[in-house]
């Protein structure tokens, strides 16, 4: 291949790579927006789920009901959300003491620890696949980002 084959080639890949990267930027921004007033159709978990199940031989089964938050006690949003996550007013989406706590100990060999908050969750359950890689968690980072950006904590909770 020649030189000037190369570079065209290399010019194609990088356009193709540039357009892919902005196609996943605006439409990872405006499903955060979007799904801020739209109740989720399916995630992720529940695609891998469907999958399972054909594979298993099962029957194709899935159920959601989804309630307003409107429709849920303000208590039981408060219990949930001290439940999970104890600091959820006092972050922007990460909380760091819990994060390097967890890196000293799971850099000690114990069982591994978590440190994700309710906007990380969120960002994993609705937009991303369970499991434990780089690509994964840097992802995640960046779709907390964006949840913490788009959605206003106390907007979004009645109880606060």
């Amino acid at each position: 291949m020649s030189t000037k084959h190369k570079a065209a080639w290399y010019k194609r890949a990088a356009k193709f790579l540039l357009k892919v990267g902005l196609f996943f930027f605006v439409g990872s921004v405006l499903s955060v927006i979007l799904f801020r007033w739209v109740p989720i159709p399916v995630t992720p978990l529940m695609l891998i789920r469907l999958v399972e199940q054909v594979s298993d031989g099962k029957d194709l089964r899935l159920v959601k009901d989804w309630e307003p938050l409107s429709e849920i006690s303000p208590s039981l949003q408060l219990a949930v959300v001290v439940c999970e996550d104890q600091e959820f007013l006092r972050h922007n989406g990460f909380n760091m003491d819990a994060i390097l706590a967890a890196f000293r100990s799971n850099s000690k060999g114990r069982k591994l620890r978590g440190a994700s908050t309710i906007s990380q969750q969120t960002a994993k359950n609705v937009f991303l696949w369970h499991g434990r890689n780089y690509v994964r968690k840097g992802l995640e980072a960046y779709f907390t980002v964006l949840i913490e950006t788009f959605r206003r904590k106390k907007e979004s909770w009645k109880f606060i």
